[in-house]
């Protein structure tokens, strides 16, 4: 058994003397400007142990960072930047690994076993490492999570 065929619903005004009308275009969503890294920015991550020692190798290797190297370490509220200076309290040690003295790592809010975000950049001589604090709330910032702060 066949059921019987349906006509088109078609809307008032849709045509007009048997003639489709104009089809109104639809405004497309504007995606957002993707920004782009820098082309001499390397990234990688890292984890702070006991000591205060965080970074891997490959990031001072491509800063050129040897060992026995004066740093000046600034840390702001989850950021810690790291710059080859003379004049730096802080002295590269022998395993490539930058060590964060505990008054920089209380202020940056970093505890042992922390994860960080390192950039590196070589055109500036510096080492940046961010809190996953401060990555969350930037991730935050620029794109919420749909759903999020609403009670179940």
């Amino acid at each position: 058994m066949t059921a019987p065929l349906i006509a088109p619903l078609i809307p008032p005004g849709a045509r007009e003397h048997g003639r489709p009308a104009t089809a109104r275009r639809l405004p497309l969503a504007a995606a957002p400007q993707v920004p782009t890294v820098p082309d001499d920015v390397v990234s990688g991550t890292g984890r702070t142990d006991e000591s205060g020692r965080a970074g891997d190798r490959g990031m001072t290797g491509v800063l050129g960072w040897q060992p026995g190297d004066r740093l000046t370490l600034t840390a702001v509220a989850g950021v810690m930047v790291t710059r080859r200076d003379p004049a730096g309290m802080v002295t590269m040690p022998a395993k490539p690994y930058l060590v964060i003295p505990a008054a920089p790592r209380r202020r940056c809010g970093l505890r042992p076993g922390d994860h960080v975000l390192l950039a590196v950049s070589p055109g500036e001589d510096k080492l940046t490492a961010y809190s996953f604090a401060v990555v969350d709330q930037a991730l935050r910032a620029h794109a919420p999570v749909p759903g999020e702060g609403r009670r179940p």
